[in-house]
């Protein structure tokens, strides 16, 4: 009986997560981008995001503009944690740097980036969680 146990427990612990509902190729051709966007007044989402936060990127080493295949993987699942799909504002990664008049939370110590939901920036990262799909196998 213990063995049993201790096998399921095993096959718990190694089998797959639920399939993510958001969509790889599109956090990587349209949401990921935004991440390394230089906004006036503010620093890149990833400067301040790669480092002991809980939407934590991966760092970019200096000189590089863009992420690894794996790098894009890994900031495509901590971005997936921080988004209840299909709803943008009930998803932290909207609601954080969208201004509270706008719907947003009350405070983002990386500032407002968006003053409205309108922000074709904001419409971006909005399509991808509205878009999310329970089709969708994970990271495709």
């Amino acid at each position: 009986m213990a063995l049993c146990v201790f096998v399921l427990m095993l096959v718990q612990a190694v089998a797959p997560g639920p399939a993510s509902p958001l969509d790889y190729g599109s956090f990587k051709s349209k949401v990921q981008p935004l991440l390394l966007e230089k906004r006036p007044g503010h620093a890149r989402c990833a400067t301040c995001h790669s480092r002991s936060t809980a939407f934590r990127l991966q760092p970019l080493p200096a000189g590089r503009t863009a992420y690894t295949e794996e790098e894009s993987r890994k900031n495509f699942e901590a971005a997936s944690r921080m988004v209840l799909p299909g709803v943008p504002l009930k998803s932290r990664l909207l609601t954080m740097p969208l201004a509270h008049e706008a719907g947003g939370t009350e405070f983002h110590p990386g500032g407002k980036h968006w003053t409205s939901q309108d922000d074709p920036e904001w419409k971006a990262l909005a399509d991808w969680v509205k878009n999310a799909s329970r089709d969708t196998p994970h990271g495709q």
